[in-house]
């Protein structure tokens, strides 16, 4: 009975209706139109496929897609990765920002900053020794002009090289009770002078630190150019503020006796480059 029943069902998609328009008036027949139920279903069952890929084609090919709520378009897909990258170059700066201040956190409480004991590991790779002797024609070469230059008295004939060193000058005018020695952890010297001596800049600079701790006192660090920092421990008073610019010879501290590491009045001065402790010794003379 059901097998019946689908197979009536399926004739009757293909059973012919006529549909027929007459003229009001006259009741003549204007226009007619014969279909079955299955051409309807094919006419819209096409229509709707081809409706479907147009509309398929114009999203995925044409800027239309642009106005799809919650589709981006081209200039904010852009801000997306160049914001990607701008956040990704900020973790980078604000890493070696946060290694940076803990490096001057550990130079405050007396100790080495981690970038200092970091060691340069040599990639060259070993050749052998190759001994070359001088040839005939060499010889004669090297004869003729060391008789050229015998009697050459050109003066500016050699060149020297510029340092990129800056100028440093002392600290302070004072007697130097303790030298640099980092076998011992003492990472600069120590200056003894007059009381309510001032402290002078050793040279131009901005300062980055201007702070107090429970070791070191009243702390000052000056960053210099080509690398160099100059710190300036157990103040009695700081003169200058994180930020600002000094010049060489600048007063930016009150010496003094602050700090539970200190032995009497006087000042620790230190002096880094590129993050490395240095005898300030060699660069200034006190």
């Amino acid at each position: 009975m059901a097998a019946k029943k689908k197979v009536k069902i399926f004739k009757n998609l293909w059973n012919k209706y006529r549909l027929s328009i007459f003229n009001e008036e006259n009741y003549e027949e204007v226009w007619q139109l014969r279909l079955s139920r299955m051409n309807v279903i094919v006419f819209f069952g096409g229509f709707s496929i081809l409706l479907i890929a147009l509309v398929s084609v114009l999203i995925a090919f044409t800027p239309l897609r642009e106005f799809i709520p919650g589709y981006p378009d081209s200039q904010t897909r852009k801000g997306y990765v160049k914001n990607a990258l701008k956040v990704d170059s900020l973790e980078r700066v604000v890493a070696q920002w946060q290694r940076y201040y803990e490096d001057i956190n550990i130079l405050l409480n007396g100790g080495e900053p981690l970038t200092g004991r970091q060691t340069a590991v040599d990639t060259v790779k070993p050749t052998t020794k190759v001994e070359l002797s001088p040839s005939e024609e060499d010889s004669l070469l090297r004869m003729q002009i060391e008789s050229d230059e015998m009697f050459n008295l050109s003066v500016g004939s050699s060149t020297t090289k510029k340092s990129n060193i800056p100028f440093f000058i002392p600290p302070v005018k004072g007697i130097v009770t303790n030298k640099y020695n980092p076998s011992k952890s003492h990472y600069g010297v120590d200056l003894v002078a007059g009381p309510n001596e001032g402290v002078l800049a050793i040279a131009k600079g901005t300062v980055i630190l201007s702070t107090w701790s429970l070791e070191t006192g009243y702390t000052i660090a000056i960053q210099h150019e080509e690398g160099f920092l100059s710190v300036y421990k157990h103040n009695s008073k700081l003169l200058k503020r994180q930020g600002e610019f000094v010049n060489s010879g600048d007063v930016i501290a009150i010496i003094g006796n602050s700090g539970e590491l200190t032995t009497g009045p006087h000042l620790h001065f230190e002096l880094w480059h590129h993050g490395a402790t240095v005898d300030p010794a060699k660069y200034i003379k006190f």
